[in-house]
């Protein structure tokens, strides 16, 4: 008898938690795994800042799939398309060879992209901070600013050099923004001909209060410590326009800079425009099984799905975060097997753990169990929640010993250059064009079933 496929889209946290769950609570006689995902690792998102700054090197927040996966089938690719009805997924193989894989159940995983608006130049000039390359990317963009600055003697042009924007007062934003501030500020000693006044970090929000998940006093707080570190911080403000040299505010400013972040928020992955099923602002509406009602053994989960938040009622959805993403991981993994050994599905129930924001160095804010910290207490709580929730005792390693190096040792400020000269679009690294239109997905399916 042939065993049932089950097939995972997407490696992040949700599919990487419930293809190893699936691991281990099924035998390998009960079902045939494969996993569909870009690249070898999941990435750990939330210390991409710390990348960017160079506190911890790339490698070390790539979780390998193949150390976390034992006798899971890794399909090295992205799902462009997927067909319920005849239960296959189109996968655009990173060698951009296309190909149908059929299912028997679908674990839809995809995650999300960066959200982004109808503003002038936005997305020509804008660079975001939700893949690896980005965050090597923005590194590399700030260092070379301070290259370029300390050599040119155009005055106009150092100004817009030295100013940078970061727009999105969430965690991603301010992390970013507090980041990367450290790493201009500890870089000076370098570069001696650089007046420190003229750097300056901008963080903007539309939002009027900066992370308002943490409560007022903790979000006053790290309010206060980036402003005491110079970065200007303004709240109610967005971007009206965008191009190579300046950035204009929604409140008239004209800010000349060459670098905007944008981390004002995600959207779900384009993958779930593919299907025809009901949607919750863009992302996949679910029970909270986490099945998709419309058809038949598809799961959704993560960023990609509007999953009940039972813990808050009121019709809430769970916030697309990595805590949720890994416990519903888990939790799709746990009725799948029920699904196969014919048991009823459980809900999704999950009652948040806290909060907790690196603002680099001695300075964070956390809300472990509702408890509020701020300075180095809370540092360590987010330090040691971070390499807790780390898949391998590998990444673990890597990430303690690079905080290790970077307190004792600093920063070289080195330009890797490997993405230099190449376009460096949001597009551009999250491939937000390689989707199929639903009305395209069925016969793109028969075509490619007919030629192999």
């Amino acid at each position: 008898m042939e065993r049932p496929r089950i097939l995972v889209i997407g490696g992040g946290f949700a599919g990487l938690e419930c293809a190893r769950r699936l691991e281990r609570k099924l035998a390998a006689t009960e079902a045939q795994i494969s996993l569909v995902a870009p690249f070898s690792y999941q990435l750990y998102l939330p210390l991409l800042p710390h990348v960017a700054a160079g506190v911890l090197t790339p490698q070390s927040v790539a979780v390998s799939l193949r150390r976390s996966l034992r006798r899971t089938d890794v399909i090295p690719g992205g799902a462009i398309g997927i067909d319920p009805r005849a239960k296959v997924a189109i996968i655009r193989k990173i060698t951009d060879q296309e190909i149908v894989e059929p299912y028997d159940y679908l674990v839809l995983a995809p995650g999300s992209v960066t959200r982004t608006f109808d503003i002038p130049g936005l997305t020509d000039h804008a660079r975001g901070m939700k893949t690896l390359a980005e965050a090597t990317y923005i590194r590399d963009h700030v260092i070379a600013q301070l290259d370029l600055a300390s050599t040119t003697l155009d005055q106009n042009e150092r100004a817009e050099r030295l100013q940078f924007v970061v727009v999105g007062g969430g965690y991603a934003g301010t992390e970013t923004a507090a980041c990367l501030q450290r790493l201009t500020t500890a870089a000076l000693d370098r570069y001696p001909r650089l007046d420190p006044r003229l750097i300056k970090w901008h963080l903007i929000d539309i939002a009027p209060k900066l992370m308002p998940e943490l409560g007022d006093h903790l979000g006053a707080r790290a309010l206060k410590v980036l402003r005491e570190r110079g970065v200007e911080v303004s709240l109610g403000v967005s971007v009206k326009a965008v191009d190579e040299h300046a950035v204009t505010f929604t409140d008239g400013r004209v800010i000349p800079s060459r670098t905007l972040i944008w981390t004002a928020g995600v959207a779900a992955s384009p993958l779930i425009s593919t299907l025809d099923a009901e949607t919750v602002r863009g992302r996949i509406a679910v029970t909270a099984e986490m099945r998709v009602p419309q058809f038949e053994g598809v799961f959704a989960l993560g960023d990609a799905a509007a999953v009940p938040d039972l813990a808050k009622g009121d019709g809430a959805v769970c916030p697309p975060t990595a805590q949720h993403s890994a416990r519903q991981g888990k939790k799709v993994a746990d009725n799948l097997v029920a699904a196969l050994r014919n048991q009823p599905l459980q809900p999704y129930y999950h009652k948040d753990l806290g909060l907790v924001v690196d603002l680099g160095g001695k300075d964070a804010v956390s809300k472990p169990v509702g408890v509020e910290m701020t300075g180095v207490p809370a540092q360590l709580v987010a330090r040691g929640y971070h390499l807790m929730a780390m898949r391998t005792n590998v990444a673990k390693f890597r990430v303690g010993c690079n905080w290790l190096i970077n307190a004792t040792a600093g920063d070289d400020f080195v330009r890797t250059g490997f993405l230099a000269r190449q376009p460096a679009r949001l597009r551009d690294f999250e491939y937000t064009d390689a989707y199929l239109t639903k009305e395209q997905v069925r016969e793109h399916a028969q075509a490619l079933q007919a030629k192999h």
